[in-house]
């Protein structure tokens, strides 16, 4: 088979460049809806009255139904369609917000944290491998990594921008919203409700797939074929040294990178005046957005350094962020911190495209949601497994020990990686 050429955004036909265009204002639209709640939720949540058990216990109703039902939905969106699950998702995000809204009792705050879990699982592996099956059929042997990146780039600055609206509303609105009754908090729920209906009605009319046909027990498969759905994605990923190595890899990678992303606030915290602490973190939580977003439009760039030999620019990017993740650990002063940790968010941005050009080149498009869906299975799975043995660290001994504990899991992954690169020859993929 030959090498993809290289991309070109003007060198694409128009409905090539449309299609990147539709799907990046899609990401930014889902994504912004999103960001509008993250800067919130834990004030909300603690607004509402719930201690920080309680909240842990609300996120873990998140995880555990997002990874009781990844591979049931990623097999539906094979059989019936991406644009439909995506729907379906948009609806379950709806209706988590409309539950959040409307309550703050911890079961049905329970309730909404399911639906949010549902729609993430519902979301994965269908538009993705919409955009890359349909950028393929308008775009044949051009290398699909540029547009990815694009995609991923649109992703990370609608969360971005999302964080930043979502902790303005409060503040802006906050007296608006306690003169008709209601938490300031709702205000960036209300909002995102807003969005995700606009999100709705977009994917109706710019999202085109052809349409497939409708099997009415599509979903009682899906769950009663989970499974047989496991043994064979298992399978494919074994029989594939690529797969198998890839997917080994970004678990051990979730490993370390997650106890990071999650425990960061409350280490940079004592650093800042406690005046205006919370409003820095805000801030600090976009530039992690931004960062992303960054590192994703040089990931193209970075590509090209290497070649655009996508498993020796990975293995690069992981040994930076192991170094990197070192260096983290060993700030005690907030300008050192902040200055590491925007670089570790932006290497984090360009580690993604890379992964998912090497899993796209290595399976078939009947196989492509499922394949994505274990892959979100397999890192969920790491960066669960991750928080629980970093975080125990953290716990006996500092946060610092317990971060340059987890750098050795990234060490693992740039072995892991590096293996792929020889095993592919070094080769353009």
């Amino acid at each position: 088979m030959a090498n993809d050429i290289e991309f070109s955004f003007n060198a694409l036909s128009g409905s090539a460049r449309r299609h990147i265009r539709v799907f990046q204002i899609h990401q930014f639209l889902d994504r912004f809806a999103m960001g509008l709640t993250v800067a919130v939720v834990a004030l909300a949540l603690t607004d509402r009255g719930m201690d920080l058990f309680q909240i842990s216990l609300l996120f873990g109703v998140y995880s555990i139904t997002t990874i009781a039902m990844e591979l049931p939905f990623g097999g539906l969106a094979d059989n019936i369609g991406r644009k439909p699950v995506f729907l379906a998702a948009v609806v379950a995000s709806l209706i988590s917000l409309a539950l959040f809204l409307s309550a703050s009792d911890f079961y049905v705050l329970a309730l909404s944290f399911a639906f949010i879990g549902f729609g993430r699982a519902l979301r994965s592996g269908t538009l993705d491998a919409w955009f890359v099956e349909t950028f393929k059929a308008s775009a044949p042997n051009v290398d699909v990594q540029p547009a990815l990146a694009k995609a991923q780039w649109a992703n990370a600055m609608g969360l971005a921008i999302g964080a930043i609206v979502g902790g303005i509303l409060p503040d802006a609105f906050g007296s608006v919203a306690q003169r008709h009754g209601i938490s300031i908090y709702d205000v960036s729920y209300a909002a995102s409700f807003a969005v995700m209906v606009g999100v709705l009605i977009y994917t109706v009319f710019a999202i085109t797939e052809e349409p497939r046909p409708l099997d009415p027990g599509a979903l009682i498969k899906g769950f009663t074929n989970v499974p047989s759905v496991i043994k064979e994605a298992s399978r494919l990923a074994l029989k594939h040294p690529t797969l198998s190595l890839l997917l080994t890899a970004l678990a051990f990678f979730l490993m370390a990178t997650n106890p990071v992303e999650v425990i960061w606030p409350t280490y940079a915290k004592p650093m800042l005046d406690q005046g205006y602490a919370n409003t820095a973190i805000g801030a600090l939580t976009a530039g992690y957005f931004f960062s992303i977003a960054f590192g994703a439009s040089l990931s193209p760039r970075i590509s090209r350094i290497f070649k655009r030999r996508h498993a020796v620019t990975l293995a690069a990017i992981f040994a930076c962020l192991a170094v990197v993740q070192v260096a983290l650990a060993m700030q005690g002063e907030i300008v050192g911190f902040v200055g590491i940790f925007i670089l570790y968010s932006v290497l984090l941005g360009a580690s993604e495209t890379p992964a998912s050009s090497i899993l796209h080149k290595c399976v078939e498009d009947r196989q492509r949601s499922t394949m994505l869906s274990l892959r979100s299975l397999i890192q969920q799975l790491g960066a669960a497994l991750g928080l629980v043995l970093v975080g125990a660290v953290a716990e006996v001994y500092s946060t610092p020990v317990a971060w340059i504990f987890g750098a050795g899991f990234l060490g693992l992954a740039v072995i892991l990686i590096s293996v792929l690169a020889m095993r592919l020859g070094a080769k353009p993929e």
